[in-house]
């Protein structure tokens, strides 16, 4: 399937169609953890596995992934095919991803450079036009919400929904983070846009039945957007921001 990568003509009608956009977080509005910083807080978790007695429920890759979502993931699984005792343990596991977030999202929204560019014009600009706001991520919405603070963005979203810390099994690819967003609106798949930077974003876009912009900071992004078969990627906001839509821009 070709992907088409910076045809902002379409990108830009299917946003200006489109009654409510759905924002993955880390990624299309800031870099959550830039320069690996995930890491600290997934080799925490791996020490509060070990110190439970836990660290068999993890695979070769999760004993090293810097995503302490994959880590967290492992353990939930675990504890879904019935291993005794782990209920507790994903509690803390939970606390302490959520408290990592929370504060990544706080020292990222001080420092401009790791903004998404041009992420506030193009959610003010939506806005503007009409348009109903959501974010949609595997985040703690705690995070999301402060960090949107911060930067003077959350008026402008409707509702923020990210990953549900009594099971994190259904964050992306699972669509349960946008079918909660769209059931807060009243709206439908077939009212909504997401923009996401991952394949599990394409992924849950596609599940969920709502169209979808990949956006892509470099080069890797790109490529990993195009193997899962986003239909539209942009390489920057900058254009859309720029051209004009038609009425409302």
């Amino acid at each position: 399937m070709a992907v088409d990568v910076d045809v902002f003509t379409d990108v830009s009608r299917a946003l200006a169609g489109a009654r409510c956009v759905l924002f993955d977080f880390d990624g299309p509005i800031c870099r959550l953890f830039p320069e690996d910083r995930s890491k600290p807080i997934a080799d925490e978790l791996r020490r509060e596995i070990e110190a439970f007695g836990a660290s068999h429920v993890l695979g070769a890759a999760e004993r090293t992934h810097k995503d302490p979502h994959v880590v967290l993931g492992a353990v939930h699984r675990a504890l879904r095919a019935g291993a005794p005792g782990l209920r507790e343990l994903l509690r803390v596991l939970e606390e302490r991803v959520t408290a990592g977030e929370l504060a990544a999202a706080e020292l990222v929204a001080a420092h401009h450079e790791w903004h998404t560019p041009y992420a506030d014009a193009l959610i003010r600009k939506l806005a503007r036009r009409g348009a109903t706001l959501a974010v949609v991520t595997n985040n703690s919405p705690l995070a999301a919400e402060a960090h949107l603070d911060r930067r003077g963005l959350l008026p402008y979203f409707a509702t923020v929904q990210g990953r549900r810390a009594d099971d994190p099994g259904l964050m992306k690819p699972h669509p349960d983070v946008l079918f909660r967003a769209l059931r807060v609106l009243g709206l439908g798949p077939g009212d909504a846009v997401m923009i996401g930077d991952t394949p599990t974003d394409v992924e849950a876009a596609a599940r969920a039945g709502v169209e979808f912009v990949g956006y892509g900071r470099n080069e890797r992004k790109v490529r990993a957007l195009c193997r899962a078969a986003a239909p539209t990627v942009v390489t920057s906001y900058g254009p859309l921001i720029e051209g004009e839509w038609g009425p409302g821009s």
